[in-house]
């Protein structure tokens, strides 16, 4: 049986991710037992939303039934117990990514942790101003004349808190171009990166593209420049292995419900010296030490940056999900995933009228495929492909920059998870192959 590598804690081989493996893992998701249209479900929508397993919605149910409680905030019994099981949840998700408990703030997803950070960073300008809070404020603050650096590449929500932070701030806004196979213009980003700037915001792999980018040259680049280095990692955090501090980005963000966790909870990781200088976002309860009339105190982090009542369920069901995970292995999912990706990628350009996005069949990138289909707007591939009990995603999937540079309005994206096997793929492309001549493009 072929082995793949595995990270360095572990201390022997173990066997590759196979279809029969995968056909006992899917049998721990309630939801792909089912028919849609008459078909056994095909769910290759997981770089939206994955599916969760039975461990992960009964760690949910067993916290409502057993310990629902306030955190922090009580001392009877089921209060204790809610607290340990929330910040126990913190501790998992901190060693999943390599980070220290302190470094791990729980968010509702990825979009409010880039949103907390873009707002915390205008703030330190105006407690700076002011003359409040650490020193090394100014130090982080952002004036006109400074640069904000993404790439062409972004999502929305790495692209639109930067473009607001320039606006509150009066920095200006550049980007790192692609090239027309996806990668990034590597070329170009030392010359974009420079002494103005101030944040440097990328993604660890592309939603659409699928291509893997340069974490550590980037960051190399970017701190080279004396600036922040931002990683979104929420095409990453679910599909590979993912060290933080290996990586030695600044800050990271990830969403629980593209990693078999619920909707409504995610994580933003920040290096602590920079967390507990940075004021806060959100403000309230329990993130304070204390408070006068006048003014307040804050916390250090994480509960610095956790105003209000916490997500306590869902951080406890996304521990369950880290642990799914690491149980069946990052690096056997990643090459299982790549698998799949190739499958997908080489069978699509087999395809007339078939056009991939990103890296070719052969080159490295996640299990995910965006295309178009000449003649045939990506709505209808869509439905079509639902007609058959496959399920995509369609639109332009918040990246609308990155699909008008490549001379398109929407694609097709069909994303694998540890659940899908090679006749999921197969299914998929044998529907694919109908498209056009069914709406005779």
């Amino acid at each position: 049986m072929a082995v793949v590598s595995t990270p360095a804690t572990l201390e022997r081989a173990v066997p590759a991710i196979d279809n029969a493996e995968v056909l006992r893992i899917r049998n721990d998701f309630p939801v792909l037992n089912q028919l849609v249209n008459g078909q056994p479900l095909v769910y290759l929508d997981s770089g939206a939303t994955s599916q969760n397993p039975a461990s992960v919605i009964e760690a949910e149910q067993e916290f409502y039934e057993q310990r629902n409680a306030a955190v922090h905030r009580g001392a009877h019994h089921l209060a204790v117990e809610a607290t340990e099981a929330f910040e126990d949840a913190r501790q998992t998700i901190a060693d999943f990514i390599g980070a220290d408990y302190e470094e791990t703030i729980w968010t509702s997803n990825a979009t409010e942790g880039l949103n907390l950070l873009s707002y915390a960073l205008s703030n330190a300008g105006l407690w700076a101003a002011q003359g409040r809070g650490d020193r090394g404020l100014k130090e982080l603050a952002l004036n006109p004349g400074d640069e904000i650096v993404v790439t062409e590449m972004e999502h929305h929500a790495n692209l639109i808190p930067w473009q607001e932070l320039a606006f509150r701030t009066g920095a200006t806004l550049r980007y790192i171009p692609i090239a027309d196979d996806g990668s990034l213009r590597m070329d170009q980003a030392a010359a974009i990166i420079g002494a103005r700037t101030k944040v440097l915001a990328f993604t660890h792999a592309s939603n659409v593209l699928g291509i893997i980018n340069p974490v550590t040259e980037l960051t190399a680049l970017g701190h080279s420049a004396g600036a922040l280095v931002v990683l979104d990692a929420c095409q990453s955090a679910p599909h590979l292995p993912l060290n933080v501090k290996e990586l030695g980005v600044d800050f990271a963000v990830f969403s629980g419900h593209k990693m078999l966790a619920p909707t409504g909870i995610g994580v933003l990781y920040g290096r602590q010296e920079l967390l507990d200088i940075l004021p806060p976002f959100l403000t309230g309860g329990s993130m304070i030490t204390t408070v006068t009339m006048e003014r307040a105190e804050y916390l250090p982090a994480p509960q610095r940056f956790e105003a209000g009542t916490q997500r306590i369920s869902q951080a406890v069901a996304m521990a369950a999900a880290a642990n799914y995970l690491t149980e069946t292995g990052l690096e056997r999912i990643h090459a299982w995933e790549a698998e799949l990706g190739q499958r997908m990628v080489s069978g699509l350009e087999s395809i007339p009228g078939i056009r991939v996005l990103g890296p070719a069949a052969g080159k490295e990138r996640i299990g995910l495929a965006a295309f178009d289909v000449e003649g045939v707007h990506a709505h209808d591939v869509g439905q079509f492909l639902d007609s058959r009990g496959i399920a995509v995603r369609v639109g332009h999937h918040c990246a609308q920059p990155l699909h008008r540079r490549l001379g398109l309005t929407a694609t097709t994206r069909a994303s694998a998870y540890l659940y899908n096997t090679t006749d999921d793929v197969d299914r998929f492309l044998e529907a694919v192959a109908g498209v056009r001549a069914y709406f005779r493009a």
